[in-house]
């Protein structure tokens, strides 16, 4: 069976065999990485990602690069289309997502704005 909507979210092959790393000791086969989206940051939202023992009732459950994750009701919509990476560079390493619903984001990298929510802006905290 082929699903014909589109894409929510996607992993890169970078972000997957890192996601796959951090979990090759898990025994637990739902384990999954949570990515959601939550008011704060510079320009309205911000990101946030943990793994996951399991989904919570109210999550929608995908698979994105052989890798589960889990996105409650709240962020999908916001998510839509997105794509994670995991870059490593002299500044850092870590996961970033690539948003094509942001119109906007500020200089800490993991918030932005959309067309439809502007949020209220708050400045960069780490």
């Amino acid at each position: 069976m082929i699903d014909q909507q589109p894409t929510v979210l996607s992993l890169t092959d970078a972000a997957a065999l890192k996601l796959r790393e951090l979990t090759k000791e898990e025994t637990n086969p739902n384990v999954g990485l949570r990515v959601y989206v939550y008011s704060g940051g510079c320009s309205g939202y911000k990101y946030g990602m943990m793994l996951e023992d399991a989904p919570t009732a109210e999550d929608n459950v995908l698979e994105a690069n052989g890798v589960k994750v889990y996105v409650d009701g709240q962020s999908i919509s916001l998510l839509q289309g997105s794509s994670i990476d995991y870059v490593d560079t002299l500044m850092g390493a870590g996961f970033t997502v690539n948003n094509p619903n942001a119109t906007s984001g500020c200089g800490c990298g993991n918030s932005f704005r959309t067309a439809d929510d502007a949020g209220t802006a708050r400045s960069c905290s780490h």
